[in-house]
């Protein structure tokens, strides 16, 4: 399917924007550049969802038709990130850092695989990283393990470990933490940095109720950071 194909499905699907996942983006990024550029165009939005281990140059030359990405961040230590990815964790920190220098609207997923990246320490580091570097407004989803494929010799994640990983996010500032991969109520639910108040409850990828108004959340008039909330 040609870049124009594959845009000509979108806007006869009147989809919102067209996502680069399931296969690592950047592998076939002029591909996925071409497919940007003509989507952009036609007035779709373009989406990234990958491991984030993506060159500057690359990025600086597709910023300009990416609109948002979702970027594992799959743990805090060099030497987890080698053994399981075989990459370093210092490439996927700076291609962040990027993303957030040139506008891109960005959201981090941490797979918590028990016994690899679970503990308090590694959580606290990365919820402060992201806190801290990228800011407060980016959303961190944290996600269950379950063992499959090659990694089945550890236990499903716990779902006291999710709920202590969202903890240890709202204790480091971070305005929205989400659950994945798990039916627990108020997992994926967005709350009003503000007031407190929920403004968006989803069950699973679904709104379920809603109560924000031209990006700003009805109860307070706080801006919710996203794209494309003017629900």
């Amino acid at each position: 399917m040609s870049p124009q194909d594959v845009v000509r499905h979108a806007v006869k699907s009147k989809s919102a924007s067209i996502a680069y996942t399931y296969t690592e983006p950047t592998i076939f990024f002029e591909y996925a550049y071409d497919t940007a550029v003509a989507a952009k165009a036609a007035g779709i939005k373009n989406v990234f969802v990958t491991n984030g281990y993506t060159t500057t140059e690359a990025l600086e030359a597709i910023s300009p038709y990416l609109d948002a990405a979702n970027v594992d961040l799959k743990g805090f230590s060099d030497r987890a990130y080698r053994k399981v990815t075989g990459a370093s964790l210092e490439g996927v920190l700076e291609c962040l850092r990027d993303y957030r220098r040139l506008g891109i609207w960005l959201e981090i997923t941490t797979l918590v695989i028990p016994g690899h990246n679970d503990s308090e320490d590694e959580l606290r580091r990365i919820a402060s990283f992201i806190s801290g570097e990228l800011g407060a407004e980016v959303p961190w989803h944290i996600s269950a393990f379950y063992p499959t494929y090659k990694m089945q010799d550890r236990p499903p994640t716990p779902l006291a470990t999710l709920h202590l990983a969202r903890d240890v996010g709202r204790q480091s500032g971070l305005h929205y933490v989400y659950l994945g991969n798990v039916n627990d109520p108020e997992a994926g639910d967005t709350i009003c940095p503000g007031c407190g108040q929920t403004v968006i409850r989803r069950q699973r990828l679904h709104f379920t109720e809603t109560a924000i108004s031209g990006q700003c959340c009805k109860y307070c008039r706080h801006e919710i950071a996203g794209v494309g909330l003017g629900l």
